[in-house]
């Protein structure tokens, strides 16, 4: 929290306070707009319940909604609303029943003044710290013209506040009642989405405030509203020794010059079944021995499946496991935003201590991204693990199997410190395999291919493949005749 704004005061969303830079700034009043069903009463009755268990009056006037149905749902929810004073101004069923007719007033003016004075009595007598008025845009059915709604507005909010309120209320805008003049009106506006990239709650703006901007994941579960806020590359920078991490094959350290470095983002590239993931797992088979944490995020195979298959080749995942040293999750990324994903990697890093992190893979996270920028989702989270100090791995997988050799098939090897490439070879008729370093940013490396094998006692990698040609293209060719 900026230490020259004044105290905030908690929205009850963890991760909404986060965008906020520390939560709500007292006295002030907060527009909540969006479509139905984006979570604007849930977010209110947070904003309300939050204030009520630090001893706070909070007062919830509804305009629309009963309140016996607002408790409900909000008892489905979990939501405890002792202590929360509710003025219920919803049409009752006799409105329907009776005939009215005014002859000198509109209706308008013959409702607006009891309607007020409720308020302004139940205000005066509770001096409410915490009021939620729910939706303000009843309002301006109870106005002659556009002008006398915005005075009606403005002064309810003064009135408010110069109470000792802090004032969230919520918008209904359509094409036929926009709420541009109450997004003028308000000293911030809370803006919630619902399409077809997710949830999503973007702040509009903050008076007096800084914020963080863009578009932030939400998430309504059976508790209530889930913020997961945008990565910022930035954040929490550590200083770090870029020391080499070996692989505990000396072969394979051989190609790398001594291994990865610490702060790195790697590229293990290949055609499907070559052996990327296998690969990158014998690095954390090694950060194991050395007592540090690994985690590796599939998108695609079962968890299941890869222990299995780690111990079929002497990588013991399963006891990696068992000891915290190794955390496997698998990610359906329709299910998780890229905001939700960054969250699980940030637990990871920074409660849990991981120091290495591998996904697997760019084409499972790219799904995730739903439509928007893979490579700057993936700049921002790869920025982050590095400016941590965190051992970075990509799985890239090629659609070729032979043919002109490519790193990705998404072009974002740009990304990458350092690029590990395996292809498959046919020679004398066998199928076999080849790997390669094709950039190492922080040291040199070998430029030589090697032969790489997966036996059931771990990886392998042979000599220098000096005699074969065309080892790119998938179909090589002796320099000299075999020997």
């Amino acid at each position: 929290m900026n230490p020259t704004t004044p105290n905030r005061i908690s929205t009850g969303i963890p991760g909404l306070d986060d965008i906020l830079e520390g939560g709500l700034v007292p006295g002030r009043s907060y527009l909540v707009r969006g479509g139905p069903g984006t979570g604007k009463t849930t977010l209110g009755l947070h904003f309300l319940t939050a204030g009520a268990v630090n001893g706070e009056k909070a007062l919830y006037i509804t305009l629309e909604e009963t309140e016996s149905n607002i408790r409900r749902n909000a008892e489905v929810r979990g939501f405890d609303l002792k202590g929360i004073q509710f003025l219920d101004l919803s049409p009752v069923s006799e409105f329907f029943a009776e005939v009215q007719t005014y002859d000198i007033f509109s209706p308008a003016e013959v409702e607006r003044e009891p309607l007020t004075q409720k308020i302004v009595e139940r205000v005066t007598a509770l001096k409410p710290q915490r009021v939620f008025l729910d939706p303000m845009t009843q309002f301006r059915y109870l106005a002659s013209d556009v002008y006398q709604y915005r005075r009606q507005v403005l002064s309810f909010l003064r009135f408010l506040t110069e109470q000792g309120a802090t004032v969230l209320f919520s918008s209904e805008s359509s094409v036929e009642a926009p709420d541009d003049d109450l997004q003028f009106m308000s000293d911030s506006v809370i803006e919630l989405h619902a399409d077809e990239q997710g949830r999503g709650i973007t702040i509009r703006k903050l008076r007096g405030s800084d914020f963080r901007h863009g578009r932030h994941s939400l998430r309504l579960t059976a508790t209530g509203v889930e913020v997961y806020p945008r990565l910022l590359p930035d954040e929490q920078v550590r200083t770090f020794v870029a020391e080499p991490i070996s692989s505990g094959a000396p072969e394979l350290d051989e190609l790398l010059y001594g291994g990865l470095e610490r702060g790195t983002v790697t590229f293990i590239t290949g055609p499907s079944g070559v052996g990327k993931t296998t690969l990158g797992l014998q690095f954390m088979k090694e950060a194991a021995g050395r007592g540090e944490r690994s985690v590796v995020y599939t998108f695609e195979e079962e968890v299941d499946i890869m222990l299995h298959r780690c111990e079929s080749i002497n990588i013991p995942a399963r006891t990696m496991v068992e000891r915290g040293t190794l955390h496997l999750m698998k990610v359906e990324p329709l299910r998780w935003s890229p905001d939700e994903f960054a969250q699980l990697v940030r637990r990871q890093v920074e409660i849990e201590k991981a120091r290495m992190v591998m996904i697997d893979s760019v084409a499972g996270y790219q799904l995730a991204v739903r439509g928007e920028n893979l490579a700057g989702r993936l700049h921002t989270l790869c920025k982050y693990l590095q400016n941590r100090g965190v051992v970075v791995l990509l799985i890239a997988e090629v659609s070729d199997v032979v043919g002109d050799f490519r790193v990705t098939d998404a072009n974002i090897s740009y990304l990458a410190d350092n690029i590990i490439f395996l292809r498959y070879l046919e020679i004398n008729g066998e199928l076999r395999k080849a790997i390669g370093v094709l950039k190492k940013r922080l040291s040199d490396f070998e430029k030589t291919l090697r032969e790489f094998e997966i036996t059931r006692y771990g990886i392998k990698v042979g000599k220098p493949l000096t005699e074969l040609r065309g080892i790119l293209k998938g179909a090589p060719e002796w320099i000299r005749p075999k020997e």
